[in-house]
């Protein structure tokens, strides 16, 4: 009886001295709750500054520099500007999407079947690079087909309005040098054809993951996670910018297309926070719905990502005569592109 009697009172004492050991850890103070999710918004909307700003500076800085004649696409430095960009872009989507697909569809919060028998991750990053090869063929092969009607077209108006004026002999004698400049033309019209595409898929593949990086921000309520992330994605946002930035120059596009190409990358990451700021407080980025689409969405940005660093931005350039005959300009691009790639695998560490 004074055994019960005395393992009653030590259990008083646990209750009223120690509650947490009880309760956990849980806390139902709203004033402090409160006061933390205003410092988070404080940050938050430092985020949205921080990261609009250097996204917009990295994406026009190869713009800008192309006035600067030392930059231009036809010199040599461009080619190490280029690398450095798409040692970026490959390894954004190696080591911080791709990893990211990866926790996201092999979280314990996802029914085993069917998310734990089948590797989703690599199957729709697989897909993802196989849609953009198709993309990537398809559009260069129509805009090809259309400027080659167009150039047949116009060689025939010309030799026509030629023979009429100066005879057989002279046809024969020009209709050679016409033949060889509409031909370089040609060539000079699908390689531009070819830029604006990369261009083109390549924004695509950085707004889907620059968007979802955007809502998980915001809607995070730790001012402690958010801190760290803000250095970190303002320089990921600066080193994608410089990769797109590179691929719109080479494209030539008319200014309103560029500053439109600008603004949207600028303002994707910005906008996925003010919209993970409005849903906030009904998000759970634990939830099945929203784990299966950012995982999908992620591995399906992977695959767009190193397709296109690898295919039409590395093998492009790497291939060129021009950088096969110059051995100073090989060395300068593969240092370029060790370094893009390893000043983006650190800042993994954070983001």
């Amino acid at each position: 009886m004074y055994y019960f009697h005395h393992e009653k009172i030590s259990l008083l004492i646990v209750f009223f001295v120690f509650p947490t050991l009880v309760f956990g850890d849980c806390t139902c103070d709203y004033e402090a709750i409160e006061g933390q999710n205003r410092e988070a918004l404080k940050f938050k909307i430092g985020a949205i500054v921080s990261i609009l700003l250097a996204g917009a500076f990295g994406v026009s800085l190869p713009i800008l520099g192309n006035k600067v004649p030392a930059l231009r696409p036809e010199n040599d430095i461009f080619f190490m500007i280029k690398a450095f960009a798409a040692g970026v872009i490959l390894a954004t989507g190696f080591i911080h999407i791709l990893p990211d697909a990866f926790d996201d569809l092999s979280s314990p919060c996802l029914p085993e079947n069917p998310w734990g028998n089948f590797p989703f991750v690599g199957f729709t990053a697989m897909l993802s690079a196989i849609g953009t090869l198709m993309i990537d063929s398809f559009a260069t092969g129509y805009y090809k087909r259309q400027s080659g009607g167009r150039d047949k077209q116009v060689g025939l108006d010309e030799e026509t309005a030629e023979g009429h004026t100066d005879g057989h002999v002279h046809v024969h004698s020009h209709g050679h040098s016409h033949g060889s400049s509409s031909l370089q033309q040609s060539s000079t019209s699908s390689e531009l054809i070819r830029h604006r595409i990369v261009a083109q898929v390549l924004e695509l593949g950085i707004v889907v993951h620059s968007v979802i990086i955007g809502i998980t921000l915001g809607a995070s309520q730790s001012p402690e996670t958010i801190k760290p992330l803000i250095a970190a994605l303002s320089f990921h946002q600066f080193f994608e910018g410089m990769g797109l930035g590179g691929c719109i120059v080479q494209a030539k596009f008319k200014i309103k297309s560029i500053l439109m190409m600008a603004a949207f990358f600028s303002l994707t990451t910005p906008v996925g926070i003010a919209i993970g700021i409005g849903i906030s407080s009904v998000y759970n980025e634990n939830s099945p719905t929203s784990l299966i689409v950012e995982g999908l969405f992620n591995a399906a940005a992977a695959g767009i990502l190193i397709y296109m660093a690898l295919v039409d931005l590395l093998a492009a350039d790497f291939m060129n005569p021009r950088m096969l005959n110059n051995i100073r300009l090989q060395l300068g691009a593969n240092l370029s592109l060790l370094l893009g790639a390893g000043c983006m695998s650190v800042l993994a560490k954070w983001a």
